[in-house]
């Protein structure tokens, strides 16, 4: 049920395009924009190329809407994120977190997902690519981003338990908590820059994961 409404939720902030063909993806973008390609069958037995162009630094008060889809290179519809575009078959529902991307997929009418192509010089693409040709690095560098996240959360938890038995009431019932992780200064710094590395490599493979929020 929750589902059912979300769709429809956003389904409703779809709004048509401006009739705009899709500007070439820059080098220089590879931070602020994401751009991501699927070719599906049209009923006449033809097909279509759709790409959803995402740009990350756009909000609804910015002249460019936060994402756009295009039907064999022109805009057919805009919206603020999250969305679900109405296309062929289906929807592509289109999502992000505070580090990038969590969701880029085909939704068919059945309920089966297919994920989207980045484009090859996004973020994503180069990501994929590095994938491609050394799968035993990559997957070590998932394995560590998780690693990282773990480590992240387990501080985290212990910290916040420890914060919440001092207060009296909780610490007269329970008894109080000390935290058996001390972090040197340095490591209070570099943790939190290594999880938001992490956190960004897990969403430039669309890896959903409940260690990342957003």
């Amino acid at each position: 049920m929750f589902k059912k409404y979300r769709r429809r939720w956003q389904l409703a902030k779809v709004k048509p395009g401006d009739g705009s063909t899709l500007q070439e993806y820059r080098i220089w973008q590879l931070f602020s924009r994401s751009l991501y390609v699927i070719e599906l069958p049209h009923h006449s037995g033809s097909s279509h190329l759709f790409e959803v162009d995402v740009r990350h630094m756009a909000d609804s008060t910015t002249k460019k809407s936060p994402a756009a889809l295009y039907r064999d290179g022109v805009q057919v519809y805009r919206a603020n994120l999250p969305v679900a575009f109405p296309v062929p078959g289906g929807v592509i529902e289109v999502a992000t977190s505070q580090y990038g991307l969590k969701r880029m997929h085909y939704v068919t009418e059945d309920g089966s997902e297919h994920t989207l192509r980045p484009h090859r010089r996004s973020q994503e693409g180069l990501r994929a690519r590095f994938d491609h040709r050394f799968p035993r690095t990559s997957a070590f560098i998932g394995a560590a981003a998780i690693a990282v996240l773990l480590a992240g959360l387990a501080v985290s938890l212990s910290l916040a338990v420890e914060v919440l038995t001092r207060i009296p009431v909780v610490a007269q019932h329970i008894g109080t908590f000390t935290s058996p992780i001390h972090l040197p200064p340095w490591a209070k710094i570099a943790l939190p820059i290594a999880g938001a590395i992490a956190a960004t490599e897990r969403a430039l493979r669309l890896r959903k994961t409940w260690l990342v929020g957003g």
